[in-house]
This record gives C-alpha cells, structure tokens and sequence, in this order.
C-alpha cells in the first residue's frame, strides 16, 4: 500500500468513519484511532467545540484532505453569497473539479481525481484543466482526454462504476469518460456514505 494510501485511510480512522464508503477501508475492521495507543479508546468530543471541530475534519477530510486555508476560504465564499450558508458550502465543495471527476465515476477516489487532474488528463469545454480546485459551472462538460482512457484506474474505475452518479450529473458517455455538470447540488441530493454536518462546520467557524 503506498504512502498516500496509507494517509487517506488514517483520516478515516482518526475520525472513526469510513469517509468514502470503500469495503477496503480498513476502518471497518480496526475501528479505532491510528498508533500505538489507538485500541485503547477513543478520546470523547461532546463539548460543542468537539462535535464543531469533528464535522470540520470530516468534512475536510472527505473532499481529500483540504488544506485548512483553502477549507476556511470556501467557507468565507459560502458566507457572501446569498442563502442559506451550509447549502452553499456544500454546493461550492462539490462544484469543484476534482469533486466532479470522482462523482462521475472517472477515478477510484477524490486523492486520485486530485493527482489525475494535476498530471492533465482531464479537458473542460474542451480546454486541458489542471487544477483541482477549478470551479466547475452549470452546463460545463468534463471529459477525460482521449490517450487518458487507457491509464489503469481509469478502466477500472469505469468498468467496475463503483458509485451511483447523482442527479445534479449528467453521464453522457461512460466509454468516452464524458460528463455534464448540471447544476449545483442542495446537501440532501449529496451522497454522502457518512453522517455530514455542515451546520456544525458554520457554527466552528462563526464562533
């Protein structure tokens, strides 16, 4: 297993979840905290401050890991524009391109959507995107590039289709790796495999 793998499934286990729904993860057999005083118990976090800082890291966590500072400017950009601001969390998160490449099914995980579109595999509205963060907008259509198709995890991960593609998405080619973005998703259409909190995570940071 390589470092990065090893890393993405010590979130899961620091936070006491499998954040991806993956039958792999080892969190569903050792279901206590990485290290060596790990099985001995989990750390209670009841306070409000707790259950607040929990939601945050899961949260985080779940989209690969974002850096605090990037986390915390979505957040600020979710708190200017109009309604509710946990809606419009969620909708920025997932508006993001690395985000989208995993929903659609291109890539195995958000940590390999991550590093897919770093090394330009990936084409938006025809133009070669390379960063992950790219903010993707309704009617934008995603597709892996032609010569990418052939890369391993890419195969796999079409072929095996391992996660439902939601409403807000729009697969129009599975065999050619080309999706829509339709629209920004409410939280409720999310599909989460874990409990997510985003009010908390407004709280954490309103504090």
């Amino acid at each position: 297993m390589s470092k990065r793998h090893n890393a993405k499934y010590k979130i899961s286990r620091r936070l006491g979840a499998a954040l991806w729904g993956r039958d792999k993860d080892p969190q569903n057999k050792k279901n206590y905290a990485p290290g060596q005083h790990g099985p001995s118990g989990r750390r209670r976090m009841d306070s409000d401050f707790g259950q607040q800082l929990r939601a945050k890291q899961q949260l985080k966590g779940y989209y690969g890991n974002i850096s605090e500072r990037q986390f915390r400017a979505i957040y600020k950009e979710a708190v200017r524009l109009k309604g509710d601001t946990s809606e419009n969390l969620i909708g920025l998160l997932e508006s993001r391109l690395d985000a989208v490449i995993y929903r659609l099914n291109f890539v195995p995980t958000v940590f390999a959507a991550r590093q897919f579109i770093n090394h330009k595999h990936v084409l938006v509205n025809g133009k070669a995107v390379n960063i992950p963060s790219y903010r993707v907008k309704e009617g934008d259509v995603i597709q892996v590039k032609s010569a990418s198709r052939q890369v391993p995890i890419v195969l796999e991960a079409l072929e095996t289709m391992e996660r439902d593609v939601p409403e807000y998405l729009l697969l129009s080619s599975q065999k050619e790796g080309k999706g829509t973005f339709v629209r920004k998703p409410t939280f409720a259409e999310v599909p989460y495999p874990v409990h997510m909190e985003p009010n908390l995570v407004i709280e954490f940071y309103s504090r």
